[in-house]
């Protein structure tokens, strides 16, 4: 979600940052062009600021690194999954384009720095880059085989692209969000989509997420969109803060992520696991929070969650930001092991 999306757009594209990119869509060409450029990673050791901890209730700092690069082009990214080899990634900017690259880590598994970076624009339905823009305001990401689901807000949706390449195709399909259009706000819907794994609670379903659409009770909707438990269920809120993300445990249980943020109480980070078997239509679910963290510790408006499995067979859950392009705000990879 950025509150500057409209006003970051108009500038990026005034200033000819993204020409190169869009100049054979706009002359009515066939494939826009990916955006390659370096980006360079300060490290960082320690997440609480002044303290060498590392154990955070039962999850376990990794490390992490604010990313910086000369291409403003950099920012803007509100969700990321890693694939299968647990160093590459993708992700998608609320800008409505992708983004991926390769995590590098140490022999301990911290990371150190971020190679291969791309950048690409995403195709609406119609197989436009360049055309509205603002209904590609997507904010979820989930990888299911050989397909990727994003779910977007303003014009509520989720799509699904080839995981190939994705930047060089318009969607192949959609899936029905389930969740009545009228109960989605309009820059507070669909923030997270996830898939269970197979053999799981939920079986390999999709559900999604709302980031602050919510019900009477004041909890937030949610949906498993296929599958025999389809239907609609609630997530429960707990004020001030929101969804912004989330993945599944290998056995099935479900990582939030969740921001909170005001001027007076400023911005904050909060993750909860939800157990799988409590996911079904109707039902109002909550679960254990494993960390909640606030500026004192090394955060900024973190958006996007993926969890992953290490070589040690321990999970994984890789966290980044979303800057909103400002420059009082940073891009942050943060890595946390879950210590159980």
């Amino acid at each position: 979600m950025s509150e500057r999306r409209a006003a970051t757009l108009s500038r990026r594209l005034a200033a000819g940052l993204f020409s190169a990119v869009f100049s054979c869509a706009l002359l009515g060409g066939a494939h826009a062009e990916a955006m390659r450029f370096p980006v360079k990673a300060r490290v960082i050791e320690h997440f609480k600021a002044g303290s060498t901890e590392t154990r955070f209730g039962s999850l376990e700092f990794m490390g992490g690194l604010e990313l910086t690069a000369t291409s403003e082009a950099l920012g803007a990214m509100s969700s990321i999954k890693m694939r299968e080899d647990g160093a590459s990634f993708i992700g998608v900017m609320d800008t409505g384009d992708w983004y991926s690259g390769r995590l590098e880590r140490d022999a301990q598994g911290r990371p150190q720095a971020v190679s291969d970076f791309s950048i690409a624009p995403m195709y609406s339905r119609e197989g436009d880059v360049a055309k509205a823009k603002w209904m590609l305001d997507a904010e979820g990401m989930a990888i299911r085989g050989d397909e990727l689901l994003v779910s977007f807000e303003r014009d509520h949706r989720i799509d699904i692209y080839p995981a190939e390449a994705p930047g060089e195709s318009k969607p192949i399909g959609s899936i029905p969000i389930l969740i009545p259009t009228h109960e989605l706000r309009n820059n507070r819907g669909l923030e997270t989509v996830a898939v269970a794994p197979r053999g799981t609670p939920l079986d390999g379903a999709a559900i999604t997420v709302a980031e602050r659409s919510l019900n009477p009770d004041g909890n937030m909707f949610a949906a498993i969109l296929d599958g025999p438990k389809k239907g609609i269920f609630f997530v429960k809120r707990d004020p001030p803060y929101d969804a912004t993300d989330g993945d599944f445990l290998p056995n099935g249980d479900l990582i939030l992520l969740e921001r909170r943020f005001s001027i007076a109480g400023g911005i904050g980070m909060r993750i909860r696991r939800i157990a799988g078997e409590t996911i079904m239509p109707g039902a109002t679910v909550d679960g254990e929070v494993l960390i909640d963290a606030d500026f004192g510790y090394q955060i900024d408006n973190m958006e996007g969650l993926a969890v992953s499995t290490d070589e040690d067979g321990r999970a994984r859950l890789t966290l980044i930001s979303d800057d909103n392009h400002s420059i009082l705000q940073r891009n942050l990879l943060l890595e946390f092991r879950l210590a159980d």
